[in-house]
């Protein structure tokens, strides 16, 4: 497995429409860069044929050098549980998510994954709020101050810092963030807001990045799946009292606790090996 590959997940609802453009752009990207990677569509109990284009797709290519897999999810569970088990099959060290609509581009990916393979971070997001000049096409003005009023509840129930939870763009490192992916226990809108409170409770390293992005019409969020997110920001306040993440942000500190053993582990071979034999030979 090479350190460059990527493991791409898309969770998708009745996307039958624009599944196939996404793929086509993502393999594309995937095709182009060191170490490939692989793509899975999680098809969340699409009541149409996104999982059937899906396939056709990731079939039709001549030489791939990108896997590509489907997931079939049923019934409709939700965003929240169909990126948790895309991201939990992932085989490569690096993990992302990404809308189905592809609203952040996804020559926008190395913003994400690039920090994270450098070793910096554990958890990266992408936001919409950090530089909002990098917003080309905006949502209609209610969707947006929604997302702002959203945002600063959710700051005040979780004591989170970030400015941007929902924008549907993150890389995780998998070695260390799988404890964090098993221990959501939110299906739908407010999982965002559950991943990233286990991994700040972890002490994992976190970065929020600004991405360029543009609202496509014909996504599946609503009015009433926004009320929905206020009720899920109060249900992971609860399960966060009642305790019922503190074993995932425990199994996630620890395994990031061994990552960085190891890279102490290593450096110090590297500086052994970086000295001369003449003074390794005065070494007592």
């Amino acid at each position: 497995m090479s350190s460059a590959s990527l493991s791409i997940v898309i969770p998708a609802y009745n996307e039958s429409a624009r599944i196939a453009k996404t793929l086509r752009e993502v393999l594309a990207y995937l095709e182009g860069r060191p170490g490939g990677g692989e793509v899975i569509v999680v098809d969340d109990g699409s009541r149409d044929d996104t999982g059937g284009v899906a396939a056709e797709v990731f079939a039709g290519r001549a030489a791939p050098t990108v896997e590509g897999r489907v997931i079939r999810v049923e019934p409709n569970r939700g965003k929240g549980h169909a990126v948790r088990a895309g991201l939990l099959a992932a085989r490569h060290a690096v993990a992302a998510f990404f809308d189905a609509d592809l609203s952040m581009p996804v020559a926008e990916t190395p913003k994400l994954v690039g920090p994270i393979r450098s070793g910096q971070y554990d958890v990266v997001l992408g936001s919409r709020a950090l530089d909002r000049r990098l917003i080309g096409t905006h949502q209609p003005w209610a969707r947006e101050q929604s997302g702002r009023v959203f945002n600063l509840v959710m700051r005040l129930l979780t004591g989170l810092p970030f400015k941007d939870t929902q924008c549907g763009f993150k890389a995780f490192r998998m070695d260390v963030c799988r404890p964090v992916v098993e221990g959501g226990l939110i299906d739908r809108f407010g999982f965002d807001v559950e991943l990233l409170l286990i991994a700040h409770r972890a002490g994992l390293r976190m970065l929020e990045y600004p991405v360029r992005w543009d609202d496509v019409a014909g996504g599946s969020v609503s009015f009433r799946t926004g009320l929905q997110g206020f009720g899920e920001l109060n249900e992971v306040r609860r399960n966060a009292a009642r305790g019922l993440y503190d074993g995932a942000a425990a199994r996630a500190r620890e395994a990031a606790e061994r990552v960085r053993n190891r890279r102490r582990l290593t450096e110090a071979t590297e500086a052994e090996t970086d000295v001369s034999p003449e003074l390794a030979g005065q070494r007592i």
